[in-house]
């Protein structure tokens, strides 16, 4: 999973609303001539587009690497979201104006990304109404950390930076608690969780930081009474929410309109919602097929002459189960991670499959507390306007498990899972499409980054990394993978089942345990993240489903001069485009010969 705040739009809708607040540019005024036919009066509009979204959210500035703003936090609140309003209906106003068919290939894309996220907003904000039901979309936390943790300034200048931006944190949460109508219970929680367990970023890491400076004593002290004032705001906000009173909180589940029209305009897909779900269940139903096939090989090394269960679901279990009793143990989850990323990169390198950037850093850390909740383990890299930025791989602590807790962790993540999970969030994955996104020219598909996209990609390496030969083609790599695999595909079964319908927690577990393998804590897990998330858990199968579409056709177009490597490196380098805007681009005929 991928945290970069930049393709987390869905997830923070407040900071979408506020960012481009009051925006209105002499150039989108909604009258007068056409803008322009060419490409160098859209790259005129798209950066002013910009330069006013960063000045006007320099929160999400922040968190693309543009710190400029990096000193002020906003107040999110009812006259920003009619400001965002206006502003999206000027800016979908000036857009209509190019000829998009006059763009190069660059910019339609970014042409048709920008138009669907202003169309985006504005559904957020006049259907979708999370502002009001979703607490944990206020959560100040993580700006701050990245201005902490990031290198990208002087220390001194950033902690200046970091104590101004804290003057309106009590603002910000009281204004919260006034948005804040019907909220859903499971988020109410996780706000909670998130808010608290980021605490020692203002509290602990800000005052430890400033012990590394020159900064006076007193200036020192001005800034840590206000740090003290800051977390207070937080804790009262996590009070405030423990003690409110809601005897009929809005339900988790979204409904099928609404989740339709989220699915659209975050997965920006060639299907909808329901055709993806009727895709992934035929895809589990041929997972099956193949899983029983290599349990029943396998049956013999592992059981002797044990009678084989007759039941399919019951042999291929048996076998996981096997399986899955060699790990790491509960102490030694993280280094084995960091054991792992050298031998993935050797092995891309050896089966060329894609080029790997050597000068790009990748850290592997505990995953901090203001993202703790959601994903066991994720990806946070670098703006596109901080490209020299670190890329973390966060891996979630077991710390304070209990032991039947983490057997059940560990045998989820076991020594072929392990490395499945680091090819997905690291290479050839997530942290390898995150370095040519920022190399890719237009910074607009890396505000604006496709989820789908990205996670496609990440599970689509997976395979493209076995189908090379990873794991010397054991079929005990090829079923963990198949298993592993079979998260994607119930992830988009969950997700449309619960929103979009009344798939009970126990049918949940049941499904994920059962039908897809997993440990009671994972499901567990997966269970909690559906409650707090909507349509995200589907980008993963619909990424994937797509990239190996395109892939298909490609081979069909280019036939003998056909490359995985160079179709690897084409596809990454249009950034964090949506696929079916990519697939229009490398499988679009080349302009007729004029000669």
């Amino acid at each position: 999973m991928i945290k970069n705040i930049f393709v987390k739009l869905a997830l923070a809708v407040i900071i979408y609303m506020v960012a481009l607040t009051g925006c209105k540019k002499d150039n989108g005024s909604g009258s007068g001539p056409l803008l322009g036919k060419d490409d160098a009066a859209f790259t005129i509009y798209e950066n002013s587009f910009l330069d006013a979204l960063w000045k006007l959210n320099p929160d999400w500035a922040t968190s693309v690497g543009y710190h400029k703003y990096d000193s002020l936090l906003y107040i999110p609140n009812e006259q920003n979201r009619q400001k965002m309003m206006d502003f999206a209906k000027v800016q979908i106003d000036s857009l209509s104006r190019f000829e998009v068919n006059t763009l190069n290939e660059a910019n339609k894309i970014d042409y048709k990304i920008m138009q669907n996220q202003l169309e985006y907003a504005q559904w957020q904000i006049q259907q979708l109404k999370a502002y009001e039901w979703d607490p944990s979309s206020y959560n100040v936390i993580g700006t701050f950390a990245y201005i902490l943790n990031e290198h990208y300034a002087p220390l001194t200048k950033r902690l200046r930076n970091f104590y101004q931006r804290m003057l309106n944190v009590p603002l910000y949460y009281k204004e919260a608690e006034k948005q804040i109508k019907n909220p859903v219970a499971e988020l109410t929680s996780l706000a909670i969780e998130q808010n608290l367990g980021g605490l020692d970023v203002i509290e602990k890491d800000f005052a430890d930081s400033l012990k590394k400076t020159n900064i006076p004593k007193a200036e020192q002290k001005q800034m840590t009474d206000r740090a003290a004032l800051c977390a207070q705001a937080i804790k009262g906000y996590a009070d405030w929410l423990k003690a409110l009173k809601n005897d009929h909180p809005r339900s988790f589940r979204l409904g099928k309109d609404l989740y339709e029209d989220k699915f659209k305009y975050e997965i920006v897909a060639a299907n909808t919602g329901q055709q993806v779900f009727n895709a992934a269940v035929k895809r589990k139903k041929y997972l099956h097929g193949q899983m029983a096939k290599l349990s029943r090989q396998l049956w013999p090394k592992y059981f002797g002459n044990k009678t084989m269960p007759a039941d399919t679901l019951g042999l291929i279990s048996a076998m996981i189960d096997t399986l899955s009793s060699k790990h790491v143990k509960p102490d030694a989850f993280q280094s084995a991670i960091v054991q792992l990323i050298p031998k993935l990169k050797d092995f891309v390198k050896a089966k060329d499959l894609v080029t790997l950037d050597p000068t790009k850093p990748l850290i592997i850390r505990k995953e901090p507390g203001y993202m703790a909740g959601v994903a066991g383990a994720s990806m946070s890299g670098p703006g596109p306007y901080d490209k020299g930025g670190n890329s973390y791989y966060n891996v979630g602590s077991l710390t304070g498990w209990s032991p039947e807790k983490a057997e059940s962790y560990l045998r989820e993540y076991n020594q072929y899972i392990i490395q499945i999970l680091s090819i997905h969030e690291a290479v050839p994955g997530h942290y390898v499409q995150g370095v040519y996104a920022n190399k890719a020219p237009s910074i607009i598909k890396s505000v604006f980054g496709n989820g789908a996209m990205n996670e496609g990609w990440a599970v689509y390496a997976e395979e493209m990394m076995l189908d090379s030969g990873y794991g010397n083609n054991e079929p005990e790599m090829r079923l963990m993978w198949y298993k592993w695999h079979l998260r994607s595909v119930c992830n988009t079964i969950l997700d449309y089942s619960v929103h979009t319908g009344s798939m009970t927690k126990e049918q949940a577990i049941k499904m994920l345990t059962i039908e897809a393998f997993q440990q009671q804590a994972e499901a567990e897990g997966k269970w909690k993240r559906v409650t707090v998330s909507s349509v995200q858990l589907t980008s993963y199968y619909t990424g994937y489903k797509e990239i190996i579409d395109l892939r298909d056709a490609y081979k069909i177009k280019m036939g003998d001069k056909y490359k995985l490597k160079e179709f690897n490196e084409r596809f990454l380098s249009y950034g964090s485009a949506p696929v079916k805007f990519i697939r229009d681009a490398m499988l679009a005929k080349p302009p007729a010969s004029t000669n």
